[in-house]
C-alpha cells in the first residue's frame, strides 16, 4: 500500500517508520527542510529507541522517502495520514493550524478515492471540518473519504507501541472506508474497533484523561500514605491485582507531564464546557497534578527549613525516560520552583539537557553526568526515572555534602539504601529512612 504522511514529529516519524517495516511504501512530508535533509541521511531529529535504525533499514530498502513537495508525496497515494501537532493554544484548547493548514496544501493533489486519515488529537467534529476545507479547495466532493485513526503511543517506548498496539481505532462513517484503513494494519494483527468518527476522536481524549485521573488519584492516595504510615507501593501492588482495576498508571510520584496528558485532559474539560457539561473530576485532576509537581520542593523547604544557597541535584528533566521530550516535563515546574527559593540548581539528563536549555535557560545550570551534578550537593532530587538514575552508584553519594534523597519516582532500591547508615531517602508514600548517628545539616 502507498501511504503519505504528513509531519515528522513522534508521531507521524514513528508512524511512517512504522508503516515501512511491515511492508508499505511510505512517504513523509515536512514543510521544514532542514529536517528532510537530516532525514534523508539516515539521522532522526527526536530521540526516540530503536527509531533510527528503522529509519535507516526501510529508506535503504526503498520503502521509506522523504520530502517537502506535497505534489510528490501524495503522488499516487491511497492513504494521506495527517500526523502534524495540536498543541495547547493560550485559553487551553487545541491549536488546529497545522491541520487546516494541512488541509489546504493536500487540497489540489488528492488523487480520486484518497483517504485522508487524521491521526492527531482533535476535538470530536474536526474530521468534518476539515472535509469542508478539502472539498470547497478541490471541488471533489465524491472522492473525499475521511477517516479518524487516533495514536497511543508513548515516548521511549513508540516504535513497540506502534508494531505492537493495544487495540487499533478507526473511525469513519462509509464501512468500506474503515476496511481500507483496516488493510494498512492487517500485517500487526491487532483488534481492531471500528466506529464513527465523532466516537474515534472522543475515544483519545477519553482515553487519555482517565489515565491522567488514575495517576492524581494514586498521588493523593500515596501523600494520605505518608499521614498514616501505610506504603503506596504496596498499595498499587493490592489495587492492581483487581482485575477491574489493573496495575498501569498506578506509580505514584511526581504526576504527570509530556506532550499529551495535560493539554487533552484541559481540551476534554473546555468541550465538556463548551456543552454545558461540569466535569469536575478533570478539574481536580489537573490541580492535584499540579500540586503534585512541586511536592519534593515542600518536603525539601520541610527538611532544611529554607532553601537559599542549597545545592540541589536534579537527575532527570524529560517528561519520562527514554525520551528527550520537554513539553510540560515535571522538572520545569521543580526547577523553577527551587530557583524561586534561592537555590542551586545543577541538572543532568542522559539525553534532554539540550531541550531543557531552551526552556530553562540560564535559570540553572547543567551537568554532563550524575557524578557531577552530585558533587558537594545538599540533596539530590530524582525526578525522571532513567535507568543510570535508578542504579545510582552509592560511592556518589560520599561526594555529596551530605547524602539527602528525594525519589520523585520511589525508583530507588531501599535494600541499598538501608546499606548505608549516613543517609535520608524521602520517597513519595512510603515511610521515609532516616538512619540514626546523624550529623546535623
Amino acid at each position: 500500500m502507498k501511504i503519505s504522511i504528513l509531519g515528522t514529529g513522534y508521531v507521524g516519524l514513528s508512524t511512517g517508520v512504522c508503516m515501512a517495516e511491515i511492508g508499505h511504501y511510505v512517504t513523509c512530508i515536512d514543510i521544514n527542510q532542514q529536517k528532510i535533509n537530516q532525514l534523508r541521511q539516515g539521522f532522526s531529529p527526536i530521540y526516540e529507541p530503536n527509531l533510527e535504525n528503522l529509519l535507516q533499514k526501510n529508506t535503504k530498502a526503498g520503502r521509506l522517502t522523504f520530502t517537502t513537495s506535497h505534489q510528490e508525496g501524495l503522488d499516487s497515494a491511497e492513504i494521506i495520514i495527517i500526523a502534524v501537532g495540536t498543541p495547547q493554544g493560550e485559553d487551553g484548547s487545541p491549536d488546529l493550524s497545522y491541520i487546516i493548514q494541512c488541509a489546504k496544501d493536500i487540497s489540489p493533489y488528492l488523487t480520486d478515492g484518497a483517504i485522508v486519515v487524521i491521526k492527531s488529537t482533535v476535538p470530536v467534529g474536526t474530521n468534518e471540518n476539515i472535509q469542508k476545507i478539502i472539498m470547497n479547495r478541490c471541488n471533489r466532493e465524491s472522492t473525499i473519504k475521511m477517516a479518524s485513526n487516533p495514536e497511543f503511543l508513548r515516548q521511549g517506548t513508540a516504535i513497540n507501541d506502534t508494531l505492537h498496539p493495544d487495540r487499533i481505532i478507526i473511525g469513519a462513517n462509509k464501512k468500506e472506508v474503515a476496511e481500507k484503513v483496516g488493510e494498512m494494519y492487517l500485517p500487526l494483527n491487532a483488534p481492531m474497533i471500528m466506529t464513527s468518527i465523532r466516537s474515534a476522536e472522543m475515544i483519545k481524549y477519553a482515553s487519555n484523561a482517565f489515565l491522567a485521573t488514575k495517576l492524581s488519584y494514586i498521588n493523593e492516595i500515596a501523600n494520605l500514605c505518608e499521614k498514616v504510615g501505610a506504603d503506596v507501593t504496596d498499595i498499587a501492588v493490592g489495587m492492581g491485582a483487581d482485575k477491574r482495576i489493573g496495575e498501569s498508571f498506578l506509580q505514584a510520584g511526581i504526576g504527570y507531564g509530556g506532550s499529551c496528558f495535560p493539554k487533552d485532559v484541559k481540551a476534554l474539560e473546555l468541550t465538556a464546557n463548551q456543552h454545558g457539561i461540569h466535569f469536575s473530576m478533570l478539574k481536580e485532576t489537573m490541580r492535584i497534578n499540579n500540586e503534585q509537581q512541586v511536592i519534593l520542593v515542600t518536603k525539601a523547604k520541610k527538611r532544611f527549613g529554607h532553601l537559599r544557597a542549597r545545592k540541589i541535584a536534579l537527575l532527570g528533566l524529560s517528561f519520562k525516560p527514554n525520551t528527550d521530550d520537554m513539553r510540560d516535563a515535571p522538572s520545569i515546574k521543580i526547577a523553577k520552583s527551587l530557583a524561586n527559593e534561592g537555590a542551586e540548581v545543577i541538572a543532568y539528563d542522559p539525553v534532554a539537557n539540550s531541550n531543557a536549555r531552551k526552556i530553562l535557560g540560564n535559570t540553572i545550570n547543567y551537568a554532563s553526568s550524575v557524578e557531577d551534578a552530585a558533587i558537594d550537593a545538599d540533596a539530590i532530587f530524582i525526578v525522571t526515572d532513567w535507568d543510570e538514575i535508578k542504579h545510582l552508584d552509592v560511592n556518589i553519594l560520599k561526594k555529596m555534602r551530605w547524602p539527602i534523597i528525594f525519589d520523585g519516582r520511589n525508583c530507588l532500591d531501599e535494600n541499598i539504601i538501608n546499606a548505608l547508615d549516613i543517609v535520608e531517602y524521602y520517597p513519595v508514600g512510603r515511610p521515609s529512612i532516616i538512619h540514626p548517628h546523624q550529623q546535623t545539616h
